[in-house]
């Protein structure tokens, strides 16, 4: 697309006003212009298709910061972002253009056509770069539209044979924002752009600066022929084509070129000019298309601020929202004191105190900074310098968290009941305020603990089940993936009446909610629809054992009966232990916890029954494996063994003690193993005391290798210490044990007796001497003192030697 003239007369050039995204200074100067000037259409750099979304914006109740949502109707979604916060210049536009009721809308590429060009981009991209990766898709309509903010905020990869396209231009733009901080004197490209044009507020500076600089800007890149990314241009071209289209079309129909403003980012203001060609009708046929929807959300300075990676110079969004407060009352100079007092104040709130004294002295270092540079303004990064003198006494992590709130803040938009948002968002929005949720709904952090157990003390049947219903919801937002609630896997099990989840709300969790939306209508349809299609993948039997309990726990009934005949299914063919185990783990944990949730389980016994079953005549078959494998199994024999116990009138419980005393006799399945089944059959006194030192003595006498011997007491030690405490004849068979041993296998039984008592517990341990004590005739508290002297350098040594110990010998 050609940029040479086309013999507009300058007369018909409209007030095209430049300006960087979220830019204070350029809302403050862009009111006054549409003050001066009193247009009839205001014309904004956004998706043409949003237009109709201007008029909610500045609707009441609306809290900046907000942001327009494009998004594709098809898997995989795909999205576009326009974020606005309350000083951003088109946000102030449509606020102005909406109190003078002038025409006001959006004059960029409608959404449907900008995210297939952007699709376009990054196959093009992709072709460029002959293999390397290309980068993530943006989350911000932005990508291209930084102002004069280097597009990439991480350092330019460097230079080098194989660069081509995107990459050599990010390298190239970032040198250039380097050679502009280094000529001004500044730190950074930031600092600069603060202080030449956040800080100017001589009437039409700003206007006048930008236009001029973003003409030069582009004149330089063409006359020292850049390393350009091919995709990119084009897609910038494009994109001024079709504004300049949208341009004419305004005055078409009959609004005076000088009461027509057009507010476009600083990159593309000197492209505004009509001299150029605008968009053809074929041109605009040819555009490619993809399907999408458009809806609002609330947005955070979190996510405005490039620690989260949508940088559009605003890297402090607290901070120069402190600087637009300062612009509207008219003084700025009052803001070094302010930002000083927040910081000052935050450091208060934890704990830390800072006199008036100090907060004056960082002040005037700040001042005296500015200075440095030649400016009558502390720049942000003079602030932050002066403050972590002043404040953190030269440590920045002392005030680093105060730093962060005063800087970037935790403020979440809102938008009232009735703005225009997608199905899902509305019922998110009803049932978060029906479940009383939503205080929770701010960027930090909150806990929040359930009791599921009726609340008898209230009234209404809702009341006395809210926090039920409440995590009924929670479960159904983190099976659809909207990050706004986290559950804490506590220690004990996790289906017992009480949960622990933390709260955070984020824009992300938005756009989840909004991509559900293609899911169900509701929360509830859509977690019905995400279920039912992990059930129709499903292919083995513990998956399918969560999916029954995640669907008792979304309150999903009618899936849950789905969940059961699918594990049903599978259960006739299951073959693996583990997952038996595992599968059987679940159903118990429902029959057990399911009245909770007010959900019939019957229906999940006689299925418990097999799969206890088949997991029981697995038992033998499983145990012959090795050490990396014997722990999976371990952990399955123990959640077996705890179905048995809690559902013994259910299960067959005898035939698992059977299997068990079979597994312990057995010497040719895993040691380990053998010995836990041993210790589970002690422990509910399914050995007398003959028996214990009859196979304690067969399995550590000294015919038995010590890795098999060594093994097998850490099986047994691995239950009911106190009981094998008590047992003071298997203690002294040990002691024979070991005392029987050369020193070769001496020392390889060292090893593995070591990992056995790692496990122990010190007053366990302190147990153990003094009955070795006893059994060596010396007595506990000689036993002990002996413990607690100092290793010997000979004793170091061999204690080095066991943590060099090579297991692949074995």
């Amino acid at each position: 697309m050609s940029r040479s003239p086309r013999g507009a007369a300058d007369e018909e050039q409209v007030q095209v006003f430049g300006i960087r995204h979220l830019s204070p200074t350029g809302a403050y100067h862009l009111k006054a212009f549409l003050d001066e000037i009193e247009p009839t259409a205001v014309l904004v750099e956004g998706p043409q298709d949003a237009s109709g979304f201007i008029a909610s914006l500045t609707s009441r109740g609306v809290v900046p910061p907000v942001a327009i949502l494009a998004y594709t109707d098809q898997l995989p979604v795909r999205t576009l972002l326009y974020p606005l916060a309350d000083y951003s210049p088109e946000y102030q536009a449509f606020v102005w253009a909406n109190r003078k009721g002038a025409q006001v809308e959006f004059i960029d590429l409608p959404s449907h056509a900008a995210l297939a060009l952007y699709e376009q981009k990054r196959e093009r991209r992709t072709a460029d770069t002959s293999g390397v990766t290309p980068d993530a898709a943006p989350a911000s309509a932005k990508e291209t539209d930084q102002g004069l903010t280097p597009a990439a905020k991480e350092e330019a990869p460097s230079q080098s044979a194989g660069e081509t396209g995107y990459r050599a231009y990010a390298r190239k733009q970032n040198e250039l924002y380097r050679r502009i901080a280094e000529l001004s004197g500044e730190a950074d490209y930031e600092s600069y752009w603060e202080r030449h044009f956040e800080h100017n507020l001589q009437k039409d500076a700003y206007r006048h600066g930008i236009y001029e600089y973003s003409t030069q800007m582009r004149r330089l890149v063409e006359q020292e022929e850049w390393e350009h990314d091919p995709a990119e241009s084009a897609y910038n071209e494009i994109r001024e084509a079709y504004m300049r289209r949208r341009i004419r079309e305004t005055l078409a129909q009959g609004h005076a070129p000088a009461k027509v403003v057009v507010v476009t980012g600083a990159h593309h203001a000197s492209a505004m000019d009509l001299r150029l060609p605008a968009m053809t009708d074929k041109e605009l046929k040819s555009l490619p298309k993809a399907a999408t929807k458009l809806t609002l959300m609330p947005y955070s300075f979190y996510k405005l601020s490039s620690h989260s990676g949508y940088g559009a110079g605003n890297a402090a969004p607290a901070y120069f929202e402190l600087l637009w407060e300062c612009l509207q009352r008219g003084d700025l100079s009052r803001l070094p004191s302010l930002y000083f007092s927040h910081v000052a104040a935050h450091l208060r709130e934890q704990g830390t105190h800072r006199s008036t004294a100090s907060i004056i002295e960082g002040v005037r270092l700040a001042e005296a900074l500015a200075s440095l540079h030649g400016g009558s303004q502390p720049t942000w990064k003079d602030l932050r310098d002066a403050a972590t003198t002043c404040l953190g006494y030269g440590e920045l992590s002392t005030i680093a968290e105060a730093l962060a709130r005063t800087d970037i803040g935790t403020a979440i938009g809102r938008l009232p009941e009735g703005v225009s948002q997608t199905p899902i968002q509305d019922d998110l929005n009803r049932e978060l305020k029906r479940l009383k949720l939503e205080k929770y709904r701010t960027s930090v952090a909150t806990s929040l603990e359930l009791d599921l157990r009726e609340n008898r003390r209230v009234q209404s049947e809702e009341a006395a089940f809210l926090d039920l219903h409440r995590s009924t919801m929670l479960h159904r937002l983190e099976l659809l993936g909207i990050s706004f609630a986290r559950k804490q896997r506590a220690s004990q099990s996790a289906a017992s009446w009480a949960e622990h989840w933390v709260l955070q709300w984020t824009p992300e969790a938005e756009i989840q909610a909004v991509e559900s939306t293609l899911k169900g209508e509701t929360i509830e349809l859509a977690a019905a629809y995400v279920l039912h299609e992990r059930l129709e993948q499903c292919a083995d039997i513990a998956e399918a054992s969560r999916l029954v309990r995640l669907a008792c726990d979304c309150g999903l009934p009618e899936l849950m009966e789905q969940a059961r005949r699918t594990l049903q299914e599978l259960a006739v063919d299951a073959g693996s232990f583990q997952q038996i185990s595992s599968s059987a783990y679940e159903l118990s944990v429902l029959i057990r916890y399911g009245s909770l949730r007010r959900l019939d389980t019957a229906t999940l016994l006689p299925l418990l029954q097999q799969l206890f079953l088949r997991g029981t005549l697995l038992l033998a078959d499983a145990a012959g494996c090795n050490d990396d494998a014997a722990k999976g199994v371990l952990e399955a024999m123990h959640s077996l063994h705890g179905i048995a116990q809690e559902h013994f009138e259910t299960v067959n419980e005898p035939l698992w003690i059977q299997k068990l005393h079979e597994l312990a006799a057995r010497d040719d399945r895993n040691a380990k193993l053998s010995g836990y089944a041993f210790a589970i059959l002690l422990e509910r006194n399914e050995m007398n005391e003959e028996q214990c030192a009859q196979e304690v003595s067969r399995r550590l006498s000294p015919g038995i290798p010590a890795d098999l011997g060594a093994g097998w007491f850490e099986g047994l030690s691995l239950r009911n210490r106190y009981g094998l405490l008590s047992r003071q004849a298997l203690w002294q068979q040990l002691d024979t044990y070991i005392g029987s041993l050369e020193p070769e296998p001496f020392q390889r039984s060292l090893v593995f007796l070591r990992r056995a008592f790692g496990g122990f517990e010190p007053r366990e341990k302190a147990a153990v001497a003094e009955l070795l004590g006893d059994i060596w005739g010396i007595g506990a508290d000689e036993a002990g003192a002996v413990l607690q002297q100092p290793l010997s350098e000979e004793e170091k040594e061999t204690l080095d030697g066991l943590n060099e110990f090579d297991f692949g010998d074995l």
